[in-house]
């Protein structure tokens, strides 16, 4: 089966690792992918993440987070846009997530974006998943 939605690809496997309790997890890199894992990062859903050369397209590792009671702190990640039913936003129609507890990524022109981010920037986009 070819894939037809790497992002969606790629947030099905944090949260399958979430479940699972696993402190890392690897999947192919992209230049959406690393983005996205970015993002995360700077809204400490995730510890880090490292891009690993291969002769392919390369290896993105991502190093989840977990709370003092070994809890995932992603909740919920979800995606919005699909390959089918692309989902764009205005600047002034960025969802807000469990009231700005949770964080929308929207994919800009201005690159890969938070929610607040893309707000301050005045730029809307692709809504590509949420988090909380």
């Amino acid at each position: 089966m070819a894939m037809t939605d790497p992002v969606s690809d790629m947030l099905t496997r944090i949260r399958n690792a979430g479940m699972a309790k696993h402190q890392k997890l690897e999947m192919p890199a992209s230049k959406v992918k690393l983005a996205i894992a970015n993002v995360l990062k700077e809204q400490g859903y995730i510890k880090n993440f490292k891009f690993i050369q291969d002769d392919v397209q390369g290896v993105l590792r991502i190093y989840l987070k977990f709370d003092n009671e070994n809890v995932h702190v992603i909740h919920e990640i979800k995606r919005e846009s699909t390959p089918g039913r692309r989902l764009y936003v205005g600047a002034d129609d960025i969802p807000k997530v469990k009231n700005g507890l949770g964080c929308a990524i929207v994919s800009t022109s201005q690159g890969v974006l938070s929610d607040v981010a893309a707000r301050e920037a005045k730029v809307g986009g692709e809504l590509v998943c949420t988090v909380w």
